[in-house]
């Protein structure tokens, strides 16, 4: 049977513009990835200096409110972000974090949150997870057959 195309989410398609405009900067991108055991970050961005990026996409003020999570994520990069669409209303993002407007096929860098370097150990643990999760990633790709039995 041949495999069929589950449309995007809301959310999917805003990582997706992120990911390009990211690209644009010299970052690489993984989307869904699992940083520590209860946490899956929406897209984490390895820039050309190794720096680490976190960006949480939210489709609108219900998927903001109803996440819980998103503190946790501030000790696994070196900058963190929110992605949201023009119409969302961006006065509820806490002060201090970045933020990225995006759309399906781009994004626009607002405002840079804070910097906050990784300690060396956290940031060569997330290297290693960051190139496994995108080489089984490439892999599920390149032979459809294995599923997700193959990813983390």
């Amino acid at each position: 049977m041949p495999d069929t195309l589950v449309p995007l989410t809301p959310g999917q398609l805003l990582a997706r513009g992120v990911c390009r405009h990211l690209l644009g900067h010299g970052f690489a991108t993984v989307e869904e990835l699992v940083p520590a055991p209860g946490l899956r970050v929406d897209v984490m961005a390895l820039g050309p200096k190794g720096e680490l990026w976190v960006v949480e996409c939210k489709s609108s003020r219900a998927d903001f409110v109803g996440d819980r999570k998103w503190q946790g994520y501030l000790g696994f990069c070196d900058r963190f972000f929110w992605a949201v669409d023009a119409a969302f209303p961006a006065e509820l993002l806490p002060e201090g974090t970045g933020l990225i407007l995006a759309d399906a096929y781009d994004a626009e860098i607002v405002r840079l949150g804070p910097e906050t370097p990784l300690p060396p150990a956290r940031r060569r643990a997330l290297l290693q997870k960051f190139a496994r999760h995108a080489a089984l990633r490439l892999q599920a790709a390149r032979d459809p057959g294995l599923g997700a039995a193959g990813l983390p």
